[in-house]
C-alpha cells in the first residue's frame, strides 16, 4: 500500500479528478494549501506599496492506494495537471504501513477498497 501526496495548482484540479476518475480512482483527500517552490512567488503593488507574494495557492491531494494503483494514480495525475510550466506541482509516494477502516475494522488493502 502507497500513500501518493499531490500538490497542484488549482485551476487544474479538475482535470486531476476527471483523470483519476477514468482510472477508476475516486477516493481521496484534497486540502487547499500555500507554498512555494521553484516559482518562488511574484510581486504586485497593492495601494502604493510594493508586496511580494512568496507562498502561492495549491491544492493537495492525499490517496491511498494498493500497490497495483500507484502507476495508474501518478500518470492520472500527470496527464491532468502537465502544463508543461514551472509550477505544475510535484507528488510524493510513500510507504502505507496500515490502513484501518472505522466502520467495518476492516485492514490493510480491503480498507483502501
Amino acid at each position: 500500500m502507497k500513500l501518493i501526496t499531490a500538490i497542484i495548482q488549482p485551476a487544474k484540479f479538475k482535470d486531476v479528478k476527471d483523470a483519476l476518475a477514468k482510472e477508476g480512482i475516486t477516493k481521496m483527500t484534497v486540502m487547499n494549501v500555500s507554498g512555494c517552490g521553484q516559482q518562488a512567488g511574484y510581486g504586485e503593488t497593492y495601494r502604493g506599496q510594493d508586496i511580494e507574494i512568496n507562498l502561492l495557492k495549491k491544492v493537495m491531494l492525499q490517496i491511498g492506494v494498493n500497490d497495483k494503483f500507484v502507476e495508474p494514480t501518478i500518470k492520472a495525475i500527470i496527464d491532468g495537471a502537465r502544463t508543461g510550466n514551472i509550477g505544475d506541482g510535484k507528488i510524493f509516494v510513500t510507504n502505507l504501513e496500515e490502513c484501518i477502516r472505522i466502520r467495518t475494522s476492516e485492514r490493510g488493502g480491503e480498507a483502501i477498497g
